[in-house]
């Protein structure tokens, strides 16, 4: 077995420890050790992933204006999903040789300058029903969610699956009729509610309740009913003080959710979010195991470095982000992948019954042996968009992968891409500040550039605003139908916004304000609000001194306990 070897960044300068199961993986799977450290490989992949922003452009087969999250202003050739998942077009149309007098990113490059890109990762079944969406499948009647699959009646949100009639909510799984909440499962009814709340019903401004029914503005309720700020009241009286609060209110709203927070402070944090785990480290863990510096996975087994796996099973996977999981296995350094698929690696957006991918984007359905591919669906034994038999394809491929080790790509910092390197920042067909990382590794645009990232610039309103949002009634049942006419300016961002149809009755019939922010800033709120806390920390705890990790930090909660220490006394 080969030692741990602490090796250089060659991106930040800084020190990383590659441990003997890394080696064992790397082998494993036929891939170099890394020379970018977790963060870095992190930040990178996240470039690559613009999930919530949207823009108009037309599309360059049918010519209809389309929804995308590629702005006009980017040289690529891009269709709606209508046209790209038709057969009106062939992706081996734009397949090429490989040039060994040039690197291979430059060759990839082009190819994805010119074969047609996906305008709105979405499955074709959701073209027609819910076709304001993004990395999206399986949806009825929703608008804009994004990472969402099997949802119905719902909008604005992020990380959403199988749920029906959730509203301005992010990391959810199997709910009803919730609206502003986050991290919530198996609950029905609930409004405001952040943090962990399972199997419970009617809570309003609650953290970490389980099993809990009618409770308002408490934190770390187990079993528990009829409880405001957590203190017990009998049905008759909770019923009565809690009707004080009209919710229906945005001024009133705002108070109390600014009350509940304030109260939530008073009681300690669950420390670390792992359900149905053994022996992994990281949060928001659940029904997984072996699983290293890992966030926000489900069903995952053996695997380090995975952040945002939404369903298993999920095995030996290093350095995943944002995957659909469903049987996945063995795959490394890349983004958007998954859906019974094996072998990824170094892809964006490969799956969907794809086997042994690589450097490929938006490798799809069904096929096997992709090499540098864009945008092919299906087929099998594929480099540069160009089918070869399997000894060719075999043979070709070691020549490319020497070839990249001997003459490899090197950036404006001087940073090296061998083979085993995720793709160049520059390649990204996303600026900095359009994706994900953004929200995680907020930089400057002069910081970016420096980083060797592009940047997008803020596109000209294509509209008028009618109304500014901030002089909306303060009450839903006072705001009249002609709301749904109006372009709202939202109050953070300036941006113009509609309330449709859908969220007007949702609101009325549940008793809820009208909002005055653009649904992309209130998913970037809760988006930005969980992910700058994907971090582990060494803690150490409030009552018994164990040193324990946790992903909050001494300044924003001095007082925590380890898990031993929550349990007694909150269980």
């Amino acid at each position: 077995m080969t030692d741990k070897e602490t090796m250089v960044c060659q991106n930040c300068k800084q020190n990383f420890v590659i441990e003997p199961e890394d080696f064992e993986f790397y082998e494993k799977i036929k891939v170099p050790a890394p020379t970018w450290c977790p963060k870095c490989r992190f930040q990178r992949r996240l470039s690559f992933w613009n999930l919530i922003n949207l823009h108009k452009r037309r599309c360059d087969l049918c010519g209809k204006d389309m929804v995308t999250n590629i702005s006009s202003d980017k040289p690529f050739r891009v269709y709606c999903p209508d046209c790209w998942w038709s057969d009106k077009w062939d992706a081996y149309e734009y397949g090429r040789d490989y040039d060994f007098s040039r690197p291979f990113f430059e060759q990839f490059k082009e190819l994805l300058h010119e074969a047609p890109l996906l305008g709105l990762a979405i499955d074709p079944d959701v073209v027609k029903d819910s076709p304001y969406n993004n990395n999206a499948g399986h949806l009825k009647n929703c608008y804009l969610l994004f990472h969402a699959y099997l949802n119905k009646d719902s909008a604005y949100g992020a990380v959403l699956w199988h749920n029906e009639s959730v509203m301005d909510c992010a990391f959810m799984h199997t709910n009803e009729l919730l609206y502003d909440c986050m991290h919530s499962h198996k609950c029905s009814k609930c409004v405001g509610s952040k943090r962990q709340a399972i199997e419970s019903r009617e809570c309003f401004f609650c953290r970490d309740v389980i099993n809990s029914q009618n409770c308002f503005a408490s934190a770390n309720l187990h079993n528990k009913k009829y409880y405001i700020f957590n203190k017990p009241y009998s049905k008759e009286d909770y019923f009565k003080e809690i009707a004080k609060y009209d919710l229906g209110s945005y001024k009133t709203y705002q108070e109390v959710k600014k009350l509940a927070e304030e109260h939530w402070k008073k009681f300690p944090p669950k420390p670390r979010y792992d359900n149905f785990s053994v022996n992994s480290t990281g949060d928001f863990i659940f029904y997984s195991k072996n699983c290293k510096e890992c966030f926000e996975v489900v069903g995952t087994e053996d695997s380090k470095y995975m952040f945002l796996v939404s369903d298993g099973p999920v095995k030996d996977c290093y350095d995943i982000s944002a995957s659909w999981g469903d049987n996945f296995s063995l795959s490394y350094e890349s983004v958007i992948s998954g859906n019974h698929t094996s072998g990824i690696r170094f892809c964006q957006g490969a799956g969907m019954g794809i086997q042994n991918a690589e450097y490929s984007h938006h490798s799809l359905l069904k096929g096997s042996n992709h090499f540098g591919c864009v945008s092919v669906k299906g087929g099998d034994h594929i480099i540069l968009n160009k089918r070869y038999s399997e000894k060719e394809f075999a043979e070709l491929r070691e020549k490319i992968v020497k070839h990249m080790n001997n003459a490899p790509y090197v950036d404006k910092k001087g940073r090296v891409y061998r083979y085993g390197e995720f793709f160049p920042p520059e390649l990204s067909v996303f600026g900095y500040n359009e994706t994900i990382a953004q929200n995680a590794f907020p930089l400057t645009k002069k910081e970016a550039e420096e980083q060797g990232y592009q940047w997008h610039g803020e596109n000209r309103r294509e509209y008028q605003t009618t109304k500014k949002a901030i002089d909306l009634p303060d009450h839903t049942k006072e705001a009249p139908d002609s709301v749904l006419n109006e372009i709202l300016e939202c109050s953070k961002c300036g941006r113009g916004y509609k309330i449709i149809h859908m969220e007007l009755k949702f609101l009325r019939e549940m008793n809820l304000p009208l909002p005055r922010e653009c649904p992309i800033c209130r998913i970037n709120e809760k988006f930005s609000f969980h992910i700058k806390s994907l971090r582990i920390l060494k803690r150490v705890c409030s009552k018994c001194a164990t040193i324990f990790e946790t992903s909050y930090s001494e300044d924003e909660t001095p007082y925590i306990l380890c898990k031993d220490c929550y349990q007694k006394e909150v269980i």
